[in-house]
Parts: structure tokens; sequence; C-alpha cells
């Protein structure tokens, strides 16, 4: 499967059922280095301040501590930027992934020393939504 590219997301779409996927993302992130500082249930936080109904609908906040920590040392106030987002949604019955496009996000930055870093990252959310978007279930 090819991940599907707009200017600022990486995505695709995958048989996996919404939790399955949810948790695939979990364990591919994991794999890369990267961990989940934060976890929004969008469907459960609009039904509840809102009281909208929708389907699923989860963000997954990743970081990368070392690629974290070498992009704050460049640019202190990167922090305003991160951590990178995955999302793990349905919309028609079809489970779908899409992680932030990280050189999109960090080009408004203007700093070169962000380029590498936003590469590397690219490069591993890419993976994990062509692995997720793949239904890859194996462990």
């Amino acid at each position: 499967m090819t991940v599907k590219e707009t200017r600022y997301t990486l995505a695709g779409e995958t048989s996996l059922a919404f939790g399955e996927a949810v948790e695939k993302v979990r364990e591919l992130l994991q794999r890369a280095g990267y961990g989940v500082l934060c976890e929004i249930d969008v469907k459960a936080k609009l039904e509840e301040k809102l009281g909208v109904e929708r389907e699923p609908y989860t963000i997954l906040g990743a970081c990368n501590p070392p690629l974290a920590r070498e992009g704050l040392d460049a640019e202190p106030e990167l922090g305003a930027l991160l951590p990178c987002n995955v999302v793990v949604y349905e919309r028609e019955g079809r489970t779908r992934v899409a992680a932030v496009e990280p050189r999109a996000m960090l080009s408004v930055v203007g700093n070169e020393k962000l380029d590498r870093i936003a590469a590397r990252v690219r490069e591993d959310l890419a993976r994990v939504v062509e692995q997720v978007a793949d239904g890859e279930r194996r462990a």
C-alpha cells in the first residue's frame, strides 16, 4: 500500500478494526523508538462536552526522546509543535490512520537544523502508517 500524502498528513486505510488499529499504531510507534505521551478520545470528549455523537476518533501524541531533545536544542520553542500526532478514526465504517507530515510542520520554523530530524520522523511515521494500512496482524 502506498501512503497517501496531503499537505499536512501521511494517511492510509486499514482492514483492521478501530481498536486493533489503535493498538497496532502504539506497538509500531514503540518499535520505532516513540512513546505515546498523550491519548485523546475525541469521540468521548465531544459526547461529554457537546453531546455530539460521532464515529471513533483517537489522537495519539507520539515522541522520540532523542530526536525531541535534538530538536529542542536547535530550536527551544519547538515544543509548541510537539508531540507528533497520529490519528486513528472511523469514517463510513472504514478505519483510517493519519500522521502529521513532519517536514510540513517543521518548515514553518525556518531552521535548517531541523530538516534532518523532520526527514527521520517522516520516514518513521510513514512506515507506521503504511504497516497499519497494510493490516499487519503479526506481533
